[in-house]
């Protein structure tokens, strides 16, 4: 935790750059610089013959490091957001050069080649992070970004087109912990949408949203978290809502959504999650994820509840509020891990946390 030793409970919890120091911004910049380049071990999936399985810099020449596509993405999404909210970063240079190797129209172009031929490939999560990314290089006023986001347009566009599909057809949400969780890749289009301002994807995103979620009651927190959750299903899905829902009808959805907290079994969700980083095992990986994604959920409920009057501000914003400093101060303490099951994917979800009102995520609506 030394990058984070002279960072506060607050200042993790408030979601501003102001905190990331020369030293942060080096740490937190240092595992998707090297793992974006890293091309083992990986993560190839099925194997649908006897042929030696093609290596994954030739299917994916721009996102084959980071163990898995989505991760290789998320990497790059942490790079760019680091060089846009620390001006002076330590380690332009170095990240300048390791994208502009990727980031190339010539890769994209095999990238969407890849697609075309595997249309279910990466869906839902890789493909948020994808928007995610070309959200970032669209926030940032810079010649790289200009460059990087002209390059990445066609796989963009191939995602954004077929997101709108998507959701047209979607009509069960998947409430898991993990990489298919739906409200986590509709949050991640829908800020996607804001910020672009492609307004016929938000309202496809947002008309999701209310559909799938919109007269949910009384979640079941009390059997969170499964073996390998690296979100919370609940949790993740009030993140979503209060992106959709104005200030009163959120209040008023969270307080018929979201039980007492104060007690057994349902206080687990606002505990963080106790993790051995020793384990060496990837579903401690993931735990130690769910604490940081907690900590960015709990906190982004709690201050959709500021300044609302009501039963749900009343009983739930000071206890969610609370609840954020505790999931970032364990999920701090153990997200630079050293060990590869963690250290390809874990800083992107630090920086979420630590830059999440630092526009980006969660914008206001159009």
């Amino acid at each position: 935790m030394d990058a984070f030793e002279n960072v506060s409970a607050d200042e993790l919890r408030a979601g501003r750059a102001d905190a990331i120091d020369d030293a942060v911004a080096t740490t937190l910049a240092a595992r998707p610089l090297d793992g974006v380049a890293t091309e083992y071990p990986h993560y190839q999936g099925s194997v649908a013959g006897p042929d030696a399985p093609t290596r994954p810099a030739e299917k994916h020449p721009v996102f084959y490091g980071c163990f898995d596509w989505h991760s290789a993405v998320h990497s790059h999404w942490a790079l760019v957001r680091g060089l846009r909210l620390v001006p002076e970063h330590p380690d332009a240079a170095a990240i300048t050069g390791r994208i502009d190797e990727r980031l190339t129209p010539e890769n994209v172009a095999r990238e969407v080649d890849y697609f075309e031929e595997n249309p279910g490939f990466e869906e839902p999560y890789g493909r948020s992070w994808l928007l995610r990314l070309a959200a970032e290089l669209d926030l940032w006023d810079d010649p790289r970004a200009d460059a990087w986001r002209e390059a990445l347009r066609p796989l963009e566009d191939w995602v954004r087109r077929n997101a709108l599909e998507s959701f047209r057809g979607t009509d069960r949400p998947h409430r898991v912990g993990t990489h298919g969780n739906t409200a986590f890749a509709l949050a991640g289009v829908l800020d996607y949408a804001r910020v672009v301002g492609d307004a016929d994807l938000e309202r496809e995103a947002e008309g999701a949203a209310r559909r799938l979620y919109a007269d949910d009651t009384a979640a079941v927190v009390g059997a969170e978290p499964a073996g390998w959750d690296f979100v919370s299903p609940a949790l993740t899905e009030a993140d979503l809502m209060r992106r959709v829902l104005g200030p009163d009808a959120f209040a008023a959805w969270l307080d018929a959504f979201l039980p007492d907290l104060s007690a057994a079994p349902h206080d687990a969700l606002v505990t963080p999650v106790a993790v051995d980083p020793e384990d060496g095992d990837g579903a401690a990986m993931h735990l130690i994820g769910l604490n940081v994604s907690r900590a960015w959920c709990l906190a982004g409920v709690a201050d959709a509840l500021a300044g609302r009057d009501g039963p749900a501000a009343g009983r739930l914003r000071d206890p969610l509020d609370a609840a954020a400093r505790r999931h970032a101060e364990a999920g701090a303490a153990d997200v630079l891990t050293d060990d590869y099951a963690g250290s390809h994917w874990l800083s992107s979800f630090a920086l979420y946390l630590l830059t999440r009102d630092e526009r980006g995520i969660a914008p206001d609506a159009s």
